[in-house]
């Protein structure tokens, strides 16, 4: 779970991640948020829009229409791989989905079919409409793939989430079929690409220079622990946590993610000087960094 971002901060990740973006008219304050929840965000969500044009596309998601007003995305994709901002906050775009989904992505872990619609995914999804008629035969040019790839890498890196936080409208709300014209495994794995310091598509003629490994464990992500991990990440975390005195184990560290761990992390996060929620032991990528956990 994650504070949603602020608007200039949303404008700011885009950027960097080398978008082209456009804020449309009064985005920064247009949302949905007297009628419902907006946060904790767990993930990014990718629809088509039905519509051809990037103007009206881009003023219906916008404004809405009768009977669902606007906005109804956080940002429009055009054709060309630009970004058109139309709110912030809450928008209706995801509508009720399966609670059995929502915790998959939470654990980024294999997403279940989606069978249910019982919870609201407008509190706890960014969107993006891509602009696409979604008949299956209107083309998706790669510069519109490389956005979405690129949109929902700079969020995920943020956040600290992996690419498992990205879904489609149809792996969300039974009987949706977006985005349609492309699969979202695909999609996930060109932006796990993307987060590993690579662009997903394109040109991947490696480098002929040799790239030195890391270090250090880069932040597998917060949905990386939870009980039943197994990894040897997580036995030289445990083993750095010691080293900095904040090591509550009675046996261990092992590589088995336990309460332990938990308690040992809160312990740290709390030597940073984080409080509440920043300190519930569940490791996030600032506190992650600075542990300098070695490479394994």
């Amino acid at each position: 779970m994650a504070k949603p971002l602020s608007a200039s901060k949303m404008v700011e990740i885009l950027r960097a991640e080398g978008l082209t973006v456009h804020e449309v008219r009064s985005w920064r304050t247009h949302n949905r948020n007297s009628k419902g929840a907006w946060g904790p965000v767990n993930g990014v969500m990718i629809h088509h829009t039905v519509t051809k044009g990037t103007e009206a596309s881009v003023n219906i998601c916008y404004n809405g229409y009768s009977g669902l007003p606007g906005p109804l995305c956080h940002g429009v994709i055009d054709k060309k791989g630009e970004i058109h901002l139309v709110g912030n906050g809450r928008a209706n775009h995801a509508g009720l989905g399966d609670s059995d989904v929502l915790r998959a992505v939470i654990n980024e872990s294999k997403l279940p079919h989606d069978n249910e619609a019982d919870t609201d995914g407008n509190a706890r999804f960014y969107g993006f409409e891509c602009i696409n008629l979604g008949d299956g035969k209107d083309p998706w040019p790669e510069a519109q793939k490389e956005a979405i790839e690129k949109v929902s890498a700079a969020i995920c890196r943020h956040h600290g989430w992996s690419e498992r936080s990205v879904i489609g409208h149809k792996e969300w709300q039974p009987g949706k079929t977006d985005p349609r014209g492309f699969t979202m495994d695909g999609m996930r794995k060109r932006i796990a690409q993307r987060l590993k310091g690579g662009g997903g598509g394109g040109d991947t003629t490696p480098d002929p220079k040799p790239v030195p490994k890391p270090k250090y464990v880069p932040f597998p992500g917060s949905g990386f622990f939870h009980t039943g991990r197994k990894s040897p990440i997580i036995t030289a975390m445990g083993r750095r946590l010691v080293a900095e005195g904040c090591g509550r184990y009675e046996e261990g560290p092992t590589p088995e993610w336990t309460e332990a761990d938990r308690r040992s992390y809160a312990a740290w996060q709390q030597k940073l000087g984080f409080k509440g929620k920043d300190a519930d032991g569940i490791p996030g990528k600032v506190s992650w960094d600075k542990l300098k956990v070695p490479d394994v």
